[in-house]
């Protein structure tokens, strides 16, 4: 097969910033921009034109421009390469290449100025929440709170829009699993480069040209929960497997993560109850599972070329019976040691009090120092739920605490 020679591109990367990858040579053209470790986006649109993104921004490559037919058989070309197919019939799709690099197609008309290509690059190096926070990504949300929120097991999600830094954030904050656990990742493209000695990836498959084989994510995570998984993570949600995922945390498999878009905490209520519409769930239905399952909502940005992690929040069900997402003060408590600080955040009652109050941990209030509190203590103000059910505390109606079952008790379920 004839390859495309990459023509002499200026700026094209000095040898320092070359990224190391077996599969570059594929992208033919593409070849000196993919190899550029500064670039984390390359864009192509048929007969207009070459972008990347180096973190500024986008920047037109001059001297590039590939014409429609070209785009199209590079675009054939490199789905083909990642195992999938595209065609008329199927003018959509998304593949992964080497360890991490995403490729998403789409043919002409459906796009309507000219077949697309978008090259999603990952960074060299795996996430870690050392190096994110060598790059300012805590600077409004301390990385304590990631940091406790793996440690005590609890189930996150994490929200924000394309290119926020969602999978990188999921990433490092799986890099902080004890190495005795496993983990089992499900997503449509693999895409999560996890710096763990015992990571299970599971990567869903579009149908062949008969139309079968088809194996979808809502498939892919009931398998996943047959394969002793300790930590359950979906890369993105994107349609009717929230189902799935909400039902896996709530039948004890703690420390689980998805993501999901969202513009910002506030829409991510919303953004919930349309995926569970997808699968079936009505609004009350969705909201009890969701809020159930996760104990906080992580949300990141990028501003100005910065990705951050901006916000945090708690879910809860509403009096209307609606799932509602609180932004909390994502705040150390005063007090507390630098090694009990992480994951434990103020939030204030519903008079507006609580500076330097009680501390929640996991769903429920913990005394200083992590000691619980008595099982007939109160609920914070503002955190009831329907029916006299606490949606926050971990305890029913009647006061008595909900049991988990999951989590890091089932690694001791062999001992005598």
């Amino acid at each position: 097969m004839h390859r495309h020679r990459a023509p002499f591109l200026p700026g094209s990367p000095p040898p320092h910033h070359r990224r190391r990858a077996t599969s570059l040579v594929d992208f033919e053209e593409l070849a000196p921009l993919v190899a550029d470790d500064r670039v984390t986006d390359v864009l192509v649109l048929g007969g207009r034109g070459v972008w990347t993104d180096r973190g500024a921004g986008l920047v037109v490559v001059p001297g590039l421009v590939l014409t429609e037919d070209r785009t199209r058989d590079l675009a054939h070309a490199l789905v083909a390469r990642g195992g999938r197919h595209v065609d008329e019939t199927t003018p959509c799709a998304d593949v992964r290449h080497g360890d991490g690099i995403r490729v998403h197609a789409v043919l002409a008309p459906v796009s309507v100025h000219g077949t697309a290509i978008s090259v999603r690059l990952p960074r060299q190096e795996r996430p870690t929440i050392d190096r994110l926070a060598d790059g300012g990504f805590f600077e409004r949300v301390p990385r304590g709170v990631v940091e406790g929120a793996v440690r005590e097991r609890q189930n996150v999600l994490v929200t924000g829009a394309t290119g926020s830094g969602k999978t990188t954030l999921l990433a490092a904050m799986l890099a902080q699993v004890p190495s005795d656990e496993r983990i089992v990742t499900v997503e449509d493209v693999a895409e999560l480069r996890i710096d763990h000695p015992h990571v299970v990836a599971l990567e869903a498959r579009q149908a062949n040209a008969e139309g079968a084989g088809a194996l979808g994510l809502g498939r892919l995570l009931r398998e996943a929960l047959r394969m002793r998984p300790d930590r359950i993570v979906v890369g993105e949600c994107r349609g009717a497997e929230i189902r799935e995922l909400t039902a896996a945390l709530n039948t004890g498999h703690d420390g689980g993560a998805g993501t999901v878009h969202a513009n910002g905490v506030d829409d991510v209520a919303a953004r919930l109850e349309a995926l569970g519409a997808l699968a079936g769930l009505g609004p009350e239905s969705l909201a009890r599972q969701a809020a159930s399952a996760f104990d906080l909502v992580l949300h990141v940005e990028r501003r100005h070329g910065r990705r951050r992690l901006a916000a945090v929040g708690r879910m809860h069900v509403d009096r209307a019976g609606r799932l509602a997402v609180r932004e909390v003060d994502a705040v150390p408590s005063s007090g507390l040691g630098p090694d009990l600080r992480g994951g434990r955040i103020h939030t204030a009652a519903a008079d507006g009090s609580g500076a330097g109050g009680e501390v929640l941990h996991r769903r429920g209030p913990v005394a200083p120092r992590g000691r619980p509190v008595a099982s007939g203590a109160a609920a914070p103000a503002g955190h009831a739920g329907v029916g006299g059910e606490a949606a926050h505390t971990g305890r029913l109606a009647d006061g008595t605490p909900r049991r988990r079952s999951g989590g890091a008790h089932r690694r001791h379920r062999d001992a005598p």
